[in-house]
C-alpha cells in the first residue's frame, strides 16, 4: 500500500461466498476443439484465458450475477446469482466448454423472455474462434452433470468468417457481438439477433464510405494498429463502441449506423516508451456533457511499472454526436504492483491492485493529483491474525508466551494452541477450500461434500489431532513449528485460492466489492475513530467529521497526538501477540486471568522476556543466531525505554500537569464507548447478505476498539508503574541512561502526584476494563460461530421440521455449528430492529461503503444499550436480553461466556447492591446462567467437570430467586428462557415465590435426571411452605391452610423421597417417608421404597434393623406380603425370603415359618402349571423353604409348632391387592389345583411339613434324573412313587419313603419288594425270561433248557442297605437270595450274601439251626433251584465241621434236641439226585455227589447214634 494514500476503508468478507457448491452443466458442441489440449499445436485466433471476474447488476430490486474465470480452470466459466435481501446462494453454475475460453464473458437481461422462463443472456468466446450465446434460465432448475439444453444455445464460429488476423479484443451487448483483430479490423456480429446466414449478421467497422464499400479490400483505408480493447457504451440513447489501438489511437464507432464517429491519438504518457493497454469507458454525464475515459499504460522495459491516465471526453448533441478531447490529463502511477481491474463511478475511479484497493476523484482540479484514499484489502488482516505479517512474529509469541507462563509450562501448549484455533476458523480467516487444501498437505483427505458436513468442532479436532500427530504435545516449541508450517501453508493458500479478479459496482447505492477467486466481499468506510487510530495524526486532524469533536483547542489536540504516539511506540514493542494473548486470556479465564496478563506485559516491556536460548530452536537461527537475536531485542528495549521516557517527559511539559494529559485521555475514552443510537420504531430483521455483512462488519470495529483501550491501558499501567517507582524511591536505570546519553545535570523524573495515580487506578482503569469488557463482547459474538443443536434437543428438532412458515429462518437452522454463522447474525435475525439505519438490512441491494458506519453503530449500541437505549447502573444490562435469545437456540457456551463475564465484571466493581435493586436484572442475569449451565451439563461432560457445572447452576438458581424483584423480573422472561409461567398476580410473599421457583428448578433438575440438585430445591421448598401459607397471607381458613400445607408437604416429601431414592441414598429416603404427612403419600412411598429396594438388590436393608420402623412395622410386613404375592416366585432377591428374614429377625418363628411354607407352596403349584424348565432348581427352592420352616417351628414350643399358611387371605386370590397375572392362569389355577388350595386351608405342624419334604425330596431327586413325578398334596402316597425311586437307582430315598410312611407288615413287604428290584437288577443275564409280580415274589420261566453259569455283580447299594435295614425284616437276604437265584438260575450268588446266611448260623455245634436267615434256608435255596452241587458242599461242610468240633464242645453237642439239619431237604436233594441219574443228565457228576452226601450222611448218622447213646447213659446215670 502506497504511503501516500491514507487508509479510510477495509474490505468485508462475505461469510458464506466461499462454500458455493456448483452445478456443472457441459456445453455441447459441434465445433472440434482446438486449443484446450496442451499437446494441440494450433496457435490460438483469440487472447488466452487469465484469471478475471465481474459483476453485472439488473433489475429492481437489483440481482447480482458474478461470472469467474479461473486460468487453472480454462474451459470453465462459474456463475451465481445472488439477491442483496436473501442469503448468500449455496449453489451456482459451473458451464464447462469443450475449449478454453478467453478472459470475456458478457452478461445482460433477456429483453425477449419466452413462455421457457429464459432470464439472462450470456455471451462468451473461446480462445479457438468459437463465440456462444447462452440463454440461461434460473439457476436452480439445472442439473448437475447434465447437459446444456441445445435449444437455448447459439454457437458460431469466427473461423468460418474471412478474418484478417488474431483476435485481440472483444465486446459485447444485447444482440451484438464485436471483435477486434491484430491487424486493427473490427467487426460488428448479430448474434441472437439475426440468422448466422442473414446478410445483417456481419458487419464490418471501416472509415471507408459511400462507393468505395462495393471495392471490398482495394478500398481499404490505411492500415490501423492493432486493437488492444472494445468497450461498448450508451451516449445519448445510441449505442456506440470506443476502440483503443496500440499506438494509442481511440476510434469511436456508432453500431446502428456503422459508422465512425470520433477519432484521435491519445497524448504521450510519462513513461517513456509506454504500451496502451486498457480502457475504461465512464458514463455520460449529461449535465456537463463529459465522458471520463481510462487509459492503462505500461512501460516496456518495467514489467510492473504502470500507469493510469484520466482523459475527459466532451460531446455535443446535435443532428449527430459530436465528441472532442479537454487537454487536461490525470495520471496515477501504480508505483508497485499491477492494476488488477478498474471501475469508473460517477465522480471516482476505483483501481484494484494486489495490495490495496485506490480510489480517486475522477474530476479533480490538480491533474498532477497523486494522493488517493486506499482500502485495506483482507490479505493484511489474515496475515496479521496467522502471525504471518513478519518473519519472526511467531518467535515472538513464542518468547512472550514462556514469560507470561514462566510459572504454568504445562498450559503453554493448550493456551497457544487456543489462539491458533480460534484465529484460524475466523470470519474472514477461515476459507472452505483453502483449509481442504492446508489439511491434504498433511495428508488428511476428505471428499468435498465430506470436508464442507464437518462442523465448527469437527474442524478443531481434526486440526488439533494433526498438530499434535506432527509434534511432541509435552514441547512447547515443537507445537510452535508445527502451528508456525501449519499457518504458513494456510497462508500460502490463502492467498492462492482467494486471489483478487475483479470489482463489484453497483452506482445506485455506492456499493464497491471485491470478487476474488473464490470468494466475495465489499468494502466499508472507516469510522471516525478508526481514521484516527489507522491515520497518520497530524495530517487526520483536520478532515474528521464534525461531531467528531475530540479537543476543545489546538494544546489539547496535541497532547492527543502525542498520547497516541505513546501509544503506539508500545504497540510496536509489543508487536501483535500480546493483544492476541490479552485476549485469550479474557475468553479462557480459567487458565489465567486477564489481571494477571496486564502486570507481566508491563514487567516485559521494562525488562524484556525471560525466556532462555533453549527456547527458540523455532526460529532456526541456532544458538548464536538466537543470542545474537537476544541481544538485538535488549538493543531494542533499551532505546523503547529511553523513547518513552523522554516523550512522557515531553508529554508532560507541553501539557504543564499530568491532569491535563488524563482529561485528554479520558476525553478520548469516551470516543471509545459504544455509541448510544436513538431507537424508533421496531421492524423484523431477516437472514440477508446484508445482515452477514455487518456481523462481520462490526467484528471488524470490535476489533479495532478493544485492541486501542488495550494500548491505553497498557499506557496508564506503564506510566502508573514508572511513577510507583519514584514515589517508593526506586530509580529504574533507563533514567540513568538518558542522563547519560542527553548528556542531561540531573535524571528526568515523572513527577506525577498521588491524585493522578489514584484518578487513573480509580476512574481511568476501570472505566478502561468496562470498555474492553464491552467490546469483547461484541467481538466475541461477531467472531464466535454457533454451536451444533444438540441431537436430543428438542427444540431443535421442532426446528428442524420447519413448522415456522418464514423460509429466512428456516435457512439459518441448517447452518448452526458452520464457521461462517456466528452468534452476531443470531443476534441480528431475531433483532427488533429501529426504522433508523438498521432497517437498511432489509434493502434489496449492497449497502454503499458508508452506510455501514450508521449501520455498525446502531447494532453495537443494540447490543450493548438495548431497543430502549434506558440508562442503568448495571453493567450490560441488555445482556438478559440477549442471553435469552442465544439460549433459545441453544447457544450454551456463548450464554455461559456472556453471563459469567457481566457478572464477574459487576462483582469486581462491587455493583452487587446496585444490580439487585435494577428492576431484577442481578435475578434475570442468574436465572439464565443458571439455565445454560444446567443445559450446558447435560451436553456430554461427564465426571467432575458436569458436578462442577451442576454445582454452579443450583448456586444460580437459588441467587436468583432471592433478589429483589425477583419474582416480576423472571416472570417477564420467555418461557423459550427457561421459566414458564407460574400464575402468580399481583403482589406475592417472598415465600410463596421461593415456593414456586424451586418447584419449578426442581422439575427441571429432574427432567435432566439430576437427582441430587433435585433434592436440594425441595427440601428448600419444604421451608417455605409454612411461611408461604400462613394465615395472615391467605383469605383461607386455618383448616384449609393445614390441609393445603399437607398436600404441598406430602408432594414436596414424595419428591425428596424419590431424589434420594435414585440416589440410592435409602436411609434418607426411608426418613423422607416417615416425614411425609400425607398418609397416602406415604403408603405409596413405602411401597415404591420396597419395590426398588427389591430390584437394587440392597432390601437386606428391611431386616438388618438399621432403620427405625416407627410405627410402620406392619405396614412394611403388609407392604412386603403384598409385593410378595404380586411378584413372579423367581424373583431375585426373593420376596418370600425377606419376610422370613424380616419375621425371624423380629422373632416371630411361626410368621416367618408360614411364609417360607407360603413360598414352597407357590413353588410347587406354579412350577408344575407352567411346565417349569430349570424344575430341579425349583424344587431345591422348596425343599429350602420346606426346611426353613421347619428349622422356624422347631425354635417354637412343641403345643404351638403349627403354622396357618393362609395368614388372612389366599395367597394366589388376595381380594384387597388384585393380581396382575394372566386370567388364563388364575382360571388354571382355580380349576386344576382345587383340591391343593383347599387342602392350605388347614392348618400345618411339623410332621406335614416333615412329611411334605421328604416327598419333595423324592421328587428333586427324580428331576435330576430326568423322571417326570409331581407330588400332588394328597394324604394318600402313590404307589409308583417307590418303584420309580428303584428304577432311578435312589435307594436311599426309596427306603427313606417306606420308614416314613408304612409301618408294621406294610413295611415289611414295601421292603421286600425293593430288594427284590435291587436284586434283580444285579442279575446280569435276564434275557428269555418274563418276569411277573406275584405276592411280592419273582416267578421265572425258560424258554429253553440250557444251562447257563453266570455271576453277579456285586451291588454294595444291595450290601450296605440289606445290612441296614434287616433290623426291620430279617427275611431280607432270603428274598434276595431266592430272586437271584429264580432270575438266573445259574447265578453265583455273591459271597457277602453268603456269609449273611452263614454269620446268622449259631455255634457249629448246633448243626445248621439259626435265624431265619440262616443256612438251612440257603441249602433249601439251592436244592430249590437245582444247584445240587453248591446244597451238596453246603451241607458237607456242616456236617464236617459238625464232627470236627472241639473236645470241650462236644458236650454241648451231646445235649438232646440240641442238633438240627434240615433232613428233609437233604431227602428232597438225595431224591433230586436219583431222579437226574435215572434221567440221564449228568450222571457222573450226580453219582459222584449221591457218593460224598451218602459217605457224610453215613458218618453224620452214626456219629448222632453215639452222641444219642451217651446222652442216654448221661441220662441213665444221673
Amino acid at each position: 500500500m502506497e504511503r501516500s494514500r491514507s487508509l479510510v476503508g477495509m474490505e468485508v468478507p462475505i461469510p458464506g461466498s466461499d462454500s458455493v457448491k456448483w452445478i456443472e452443466v457441459t456445453v455441447p458442441s459441434s465445433t472440434p476443439a482446438t486449443s484446450s489440449s496442451p499437446s494441440s499445436s494450433s496457435p490460438p485466433l483469440a487472447p488466452l484465458t487469465e484469471d478475471t471476474a465481474a459483476c453485472v447488476v439488473i433489475g429492481d430490486p437489483p440481482t447480482y450475477l458474478i461470472w469467474r474465470i479461473h486460468k487453472s480452470q480454462p474451459c470453465a466459466l462459474d456463475l451465481v446469482e445472488l439477491c442483496a435481501f436473501k442469503e448468500f446462494p449455496s449453489t451456482g453454475i459451473r458451464i464447462l466448454f469443450p475449449d478454453a475460453l478467453c478472459p470475456f464473458a458478457f452478461i445482460c437481461k433477456d429483453e425477449n423472455i419466452c413462455a421457457s422462463g429464459n432470464l439472462y443472456l450470456l455471451y462468451a468466446l473461446t480462445v479457438s474462434g468459437v463465440a456462444y450465446l447462452f440463454k440461461l434460465r434460473n439457476i436452480c432448475t439445472y442439473e448437475s452433470c447434465s447437459i446444456f439444453p441445445s435449444n437455448d444455445l447459439i454457437e458460431f464460429n469466427l473461423q468460418t468468417y474471412p478474418h484478417y488476423g488474431e483476435i485481440t479484443a472483444v465486446a459485447a451487448t444485447s444482440g451484438s457481438l464485436v471483435i477486434g483483430r491484430n491487424d486493427g479490423s473490427v467487426s460488428l456480429f448479430r448474434l441472437g439477433m439475426f440468422d448466422q446466414s442473414a446478410p445483417d449478421f456481419v458487419h464490418e467497422l471501416r472509415d471507408d464510405t459511400g462507393i468505395g464499400r462495393l471495392w471490398g479490400f482495394i478500398t481499404r483505408g490505411k492500415m490501423v494498429s492493432p486493437v488492444q480493447d472494445l468497450v461498448i457504451s450508451e451516449v445519448v440513447g445510441r449505442k456506440v463502441v470506443f476502440v483503443l489501438h496500440f499506438d494509442g489511437m481511440l476510434r469511436v464507432w456508432d453500431l446502428l449506423s456503422h459508422s465512425k464517429v470520433f477519432s484521435c491519438t491519445m497524448t504521450a504518457t510519462p513513461l517513456l516508451g509506454a504500451t496502451f493497454l486498457r480502457l475504461w469507458v465512464g458514463e455520460a454525464k449529461y449535465n456537463t456533457n463529459i465522458i471520463p475515459l481510462v487509459i492503462l499504460c505500461r512501460q516496456a522495459l518495467e514489467v510492473d511499472k504502470e500507469m493510469i491516465s484520466i482523459y475527459h471526453l466532451h460531446f455535443s448533441v446535435g443532428d449527430r454526436i459530436i465528441f472532442f478531447f479537454d487537454s487536461s490529463m490525470q495520471n496515477i502511477p501504480s508505483e508497485e504492483g499491477k492494476f488488477i481491474d478498474v471501475k469508473l463511478t460517477s465522480d471516482k475511479i476505483w483501481m484494484l491492485k494486489q495490495d490495496g484497493l485506490i480510489s480517486h476523484n475522477l474530476f479533480h482540479a490538480n491533474t498532477n493529483l497523486e494522493e488517493g484514499h486506499c482500502y485495506a484489502l483482507q490479505e493484511t488482516f489474515v496475515a496479521d491474525q496467522l502471525f504471518q505479517s513478519s518473519e519472526h512474529c511467531l518467535d515472538d509469541l513464542l518468547w512472550i508466551s514462556h514469560s507470561l507462563f514462566s510459572s504454568m509450562k504445562e498450559q503453554i501448549v493448550s493456551f497457544v494452541s487456543s489462539i491458533f484455533l480460534r484465529r484460524l476458523l475466523h470470519p474472514g480467516v477461515y476459507h472452505n477450500s483453502v483449509l481442504h487444501a492446508t489439511l491434504q498437505d498433511f495428508n488428511k483427505h476428505w471428499s468435498n461434500p465430506e470436508f464442507q458436513s464437518l462442523t465448527v468442532d469437527g474442524l478443531k479436532k481434526e486440526i488439533l489431532s494433526l498438530i499434535e500427530h506432527e509434534g511432541v504435545p509435552e514441547s512447547p516449541n515443537t507445537i510452535f513449528y508445527c502451528w508456525k508450517n501449519f499457518c504458513a501453508r494456510y497462508f500460502h493458500y490463502w492467498c492462492k485460492n482467494s486471489a483478487p479478479c475483479g470489482l463489484l459496482m453497483d452506482s445506485s447505492t455506492g456499493a464497491v466489492g471485491l470478487i476474488r477467486k473464490d470468494s466475495l466481499s465489499l468494502f466499508r468506510c472507516l469510522e471516525d475513530i478508526e481514521l484516527l487510530i489507522y491515520g497518520s495524526f497530524d495530517e487526520l486532524g483536520a478532515s474528521m467529521n464534525s461531531g467528531f469533536d475530540l479537543y476543545a483547542d489546538d494544546l489539547e489536540r496535541e497532547i492527543l497526538f502525542e498520547v497516541l504516539r505513546c501509544i503506539s511506540s508500545i504497540s510496536l514493542q509489543l508487536g501483535k501477540t500480546a493483544s492476541a494473548l490479552f485476549y485469550e486470556s479474557l475468553i479462557r479465564a480459567q487458565i489465567i486471568s486477564s489481571e494477571e496478563i496486564v502486570p507481566r506485559l508491563l514487567k516485559i516491556l521494562e525488562n524484556g522476556c525471560s525466556s532462555s536460548v533453549a527456547a527458540h530452536p523455532i526460529s532456526d537461527l541456532g544458538a548464536d543466531g538466537a543470542w545474537e537475536k537476544e541481544l538485538g531485542d535488549h538493543k531494542t528495549l533499551r532505546k523503547f525505554s529511553v523513547d518513552m521516557l523522554l516523550s512522557l517527559h515531553a508529554l508532560c511539559n507541553k501539557a504543564k500537569s499530568w491532569s491535563r494529559v488524563l482529561n485528554a485521555i479520558e476525553s478520548y475514552l469516551k470516543f471509545l464507548v459504544p455509541r448510544k443510537m436513538t431507537q424508533g420504531v421496531h421492524s423484523e430483521v431477516l437472514f440477508n447478505i446484508n445482515t452477514s455483512i455487518l456481523a462481520q462488519a462490526t467484528s471488524q470495529v470490535a476489533k479495532v476498539m478493544f485492541e486501542s483501550a488495550l494500548d491505553i491501558l497498557l499506557l496508564l499501567s506503564y506510566l502508573v508503574n514508572i511513577s510507583g517507582q519514584f514515589l517508593n524511591g526506586e530509580i529504574p536505570l533507563t533514567f540513568f541512561y538518558v542522563k547519560l546519553l542527553e548528556g542531561l545535570s540531573e535524571i528526568i523524573r515523572i513527577n506525577m502526584l498521588h491524585d493522578d495515580i489514584s484518578r487513573i487506578q480509580l476512574e481511568l482503569v476501570p472505566m478502561i476494563q468496562e470498555i474492553v469488557t464491552e467490546w469483547l463482547i461484541i467481538h466475541f459474538f461477531g467472531t464466535t460461530p454457533t454451536e451444533s443443536p444438540a441431537l436430543e434437543d428438542f427444540s431443535s428438532q421442532l426446528s428442524s421440521l420447519q413448522i415456522d412458515s418464514n423460509n429466512d429462518r428456516k435457512s439459518w437452522n441448517e447452518r448452526l455449528g458452520k464457521c461462517d454463522f456466528t452468534l452476531a447474525l443470531m443476534l441480528l435475525v431475531n433483532i427488533q430492529s429501529p426504522s433508523g439505519d438498521l432497517s437498511q438490512l432489509s434493502l434489496r441491494s449492497l449497502p454503499g461503503s458508508h452506510s455501514f458506519i450508521s449501520s455498525v453503530q446502531d447494532f453495537t449500541s443494540w447490543i450493548i444499550w438495548g431497543s430502549t437505549g434506558e440508562e442503568s447502573s448495571a453493567f450490560f444490562s441488555h445482556s438478559t436480553e440477549l442471553a435469552s435469545i442465544l439460549l433459545r437456540h441453544g447457544q450454551y457456551d456463548a450464554v455461559e461466556y456472556l453471563l459469567t463475564i457481566v457478572d464477574a465484571h459487576s462483582r469486581k466493581e462491587k455493583l452487587s447492591g446496585s444490580i439487585q435493586s435494577s428492576d431484577g436484572g442481578w435475578c434475570k442475569l442468574h436465572h439464565l446462567l443458571g439455565c445454560c449451565l444446567l443445559a450446558h451439563a447435560q451436553g456430554g461432560l461427564n465426571g467432575i467437570h458436569k458436578e462442577k457445572k451442576i454445582c454452579e447452576a443450583v448456586r444460580c438458581f437459588f441467587r436468583a430467586s432471592c433478589g429483589e424483584g425477583a419474582s416480576q423480573a423472571l416472570q417477564s422472561l420467555s418461557s423459550e428462557a427457561g421459566l414458564p409461567h407460574l400464575g402468580l398476580n399481583g403482589h406475592v410473599s417472598s415465600a410463596a415465590w421461593k415456593l414456586h421457583y424451586y418447584q419449578w428448578a426442581m422439575q427441571k433438575f429432574e427432567q435432566y435426571n439430576i437427582s441430587e440438585a433435585a433434592c436440594q430445591f425441595a427440601l428448600a421448598a419444604l421451608e417455605q411452605v409454612d411461611e408461604a401459607l400462613d394465615p395472615q397471607n391467605d383469605s383461607c381458613g386455618e383448616d384449609t391452610l393445614n390441609e393445603l400445607a399437607t398436600s404441598f408437604k406430602g408432594r414436596l416429601w414424595a419428591n425428596v423421597f424419590k431424589f434420594t431414592l435414585d440416589l440410592n441414598h435409602f436411609f434418607d429416603a426411608y426418613c423422607a417417608i416417615i416425614s411425609n404427612p400425607d398418609e397416602e403419600s406415604k403408603t405409596i412411598c413405602l411401597r415404591r421404597f420396597i419395590i426398588v429396594l427389591y430390584e437394587r438388590g440392597a432390601i437386606k436393608i428391611l431386616c438388618d434393623g438399621q432403620l427405625p420402623f416407627i410405627g410402620l412395622t406392619e405396614k412394611v410386613e403388609r407392604e412386603l406380603a403384598w409385593k410378595a404375592e404380586r411378584s413372579d416366585i423367581a424373583a431375585k432377591p426373593n420376596p418370600y425370603k425377606l419376610l422370613y428374614a424380616f419375621e425371624m429377625h423380629r422373632h416371630n418363628w411361626r410368621k416367618a415359618a408360614s411364609y417360607m411354607y407360603l413360598y414352597s407352596a407357590r413353588l410347587r403349584t406354579e412350577s408344575v402349571l407352567r411346565d417349569h424348565p430349570h424344575l430341579s432348581l425349583a424344587l431345591q427352592e422348596r425343599l429350602n423353604g420346606l426346611s426353613a420352616a421347619i428349622n422356624a417351628l422347631y425354635l417354637v414350643h412343641p403345643a404351638c409348632a403349627w403354622i396357618n399358611p393362609i395368614l388372612g387371605g389366599n395367597p394366589l386370590h388376595n381380594e384387597h391387592y388384585p393380581s396382575k397375572k394372566a386370567k388364563k392362569m388364575e382360571e388354571e389355577q382355580s380349576s386344576g389345583n382345587d383340591a391343593q388350595l383347599q387342602k392350605l386351608q388347614t392348618y400345618v405342624d411339623v410332621e406335614k411339613l416333615e412329611n411334605e419334604f421328604v416327598l419333595t425330596t423324592a421328587e428333586y431327586l427324580l428331576s435330576l434324573a430326568n423322571v417326570k413325578w409331581a407330588y400332588t398334596g394328597m394324604e394318600k402316597l402313590p404307589s409308583d412313587l417307590v418303584d420309580l425311586l428303584v428304577e432311578t437307582n435312589l435307594y436311599d430315598m426309596a427306603f427313606t419313603i417306606v420308614l416314613k410312611f408304612w409301618k408294621g407288615s406294610g413295611l415289611k413287604r414295601e421292603l421286600e419288594r425293593i430288594f427284590i428290584a435291587m436284586s434283580m437288577k444285579c442279575c446280569p443275564n435276564r434275557v428269555g425270561s418274563s418276569l411277573t409280580w406275584t405276592r411280592g415274589l419273582l416267578l421265572t420261566s425258560s424258554k429253553d433248557g440250557t444251562s447257563i453259569q453266570s455271576s453277579i455283580d456285586p451291588d454294595p447299594s444291595t450290601q450296605q442297605s440289606k445290612e441296614k435295614y434287616k433290623v426291620f425284616n430279617a427275611r431280607l437276604p432270603v428274598v434276595v437270595a431266592e430272586t437271584l437265584l429264580r432270575t438266573d438260575p445259574q447265578i453265583e450268588l455273591p459271597l457277602w450274601l453268603v456269609h449273611i446266611f452263614k454269620a446268622n448260623q449259631k455255634e457249629n455245634y448246633w448243626g445248621m439251626t439259626g435265624q431265619e436267615s440262616n443256612t438251612a434256608t440257603l441249602f433249601q435255596l439251592y436244592v430249590d433251584h437245582g444247584r445240587y452241587t453248591e446244597a451238596t458242599t453246603l451241607l458237607l461242610e456242616y456236617i464236617e465241621s459238625f464232627a470236627s468240633m472241639r473236645p470241650a464242645d462236644i458236650i454241648h453237642r451231646k445235649k438232646p434236641s440240641a442238633v438240627w439239619f434240615p433232613y428233609t431237604t437233604i431227602e428232597r436233594l438225595w431224591c433230586q439226585l436219583e431222579q437226574m441219574i435215572s434221567l440221564g443228565n449228568m450222571v457222573n457228576q450226580c453219582e459222584k455227589l449221591k457218593k460224598l452226601l451218602h459217605e457224610a450222611l453215613l458218618r453224620h448218622l452214626n456219629l448222632l447214634k453215639v452222641d444219642s447213646d451217651d446222652a442216654v447213659s448221661s441220662s441213665s446215670v444221673q
